[in-house]
């Protein structure tokens, strides 16, 4: 299994290169606008600097994996989903309860610093004082994110959990996911990651080498690969493609 996962994640990150190209280069959420050019619905691939990979080729390795609208009806866009994750340029701020993902980077950044923020996470602590006393870390948080490069695919499809976008986010955590297998492609030992110790879903990042919780322990299914390549123009072509459907 370990060697089949090897090939395949070569497999992910040599669509992902033709993908780049297709889009014109990774954007960082620092310099997005929502009057970018964006899709209304896709996936998002985010890399993080001096992450790189070290078992299938050079280049940064897959840091988070995720995508919008998975409950059917609703209307969530990506550029939606994107500025949640980016922070309030106005204020430099944040809203980490509406963001794992700044949940995480913040639980992270809090535990490697030293910070004391008690409330964050707490959902039942979401009042305005609350929030004005984590100001300072949601700012941190906006920054360290700001700087994330990451690409993007479209995918038009309904809203539901059945969507084409959560099949590619869901299999794309579990082939990149190391929780409880022989590590490829591992995190560099200075991986913010690494300070993700208390609780469920910080261990399973630490685990994974992910900024991912759910999928995490799953497997995954070989042949969302090709659902990846034919989402991208003339890829099936440049890979030279042989799939068996």
């Amino acid at each position: 299994m370990s060697n089949e996962r090897l090939e395949d994640l070569v497999r992910f990150y040599l669509i992902l290169d033709r993908l780049e190209r297709n889009i014109g280069g990774a954007r960082t959420l620092a310099d997005c606008r929502g009057r970018m050019d964006w899709p209304e619905r896709g996936v998002y691939f985010f890399r993080e600097p001096d992450e790189n990979r070290s078992d299938t080729g050079e280049g940064p390795r897959i840091v988070r994996v995720g995508t919008h609208a998975l409950k059917s009806g609703s209307q969530t866009k990506l550029w939606t989903r994107l500025s949640q994750h980016k922070g309030r340029p106005s204020t430099g701020g944040g809203n980490h309860r509406g963001s794992v993902f700044r949940l995480l980077i913040g639980a992270a950044l809090a535990c490697r610093n030293g910070y004391d923020y008690p409330s964050w996470g707490d959902k039942e602590a979401a009042r305005s004082e609350v929030k004005d006393c984590e100001h300072a870390l949601e700012c941190e948080v906006t920054r360290v994110m700001g700087e994330l490069p990451f690409l993007w695919l479209a995918v038009d499809d309904e809203a539901g959990p059945n969507s084409m976008r959560g099949r590619i986010e869901r299999n794309s955590i579990a082939l990149l996911s190391n929780f409880r297998r022989p590590p490829l492609d591992p995190p560099s030992p200075h991986w913010l990651g690494h300070y993700c110790h208390t609780g469920r879903e910080r261990e399973r990042v630490k685990a994974a080498g992910l900024w991912n919780s759910n999928h995490v322990d799953e497997s995954y299914d070989p042949a969302f690969l090709y659902d990846l390549e034919r989402l991208i123009p003339n890829c099936c072509a440049e890979l030279g493609t042989t799939w068996e459907q």
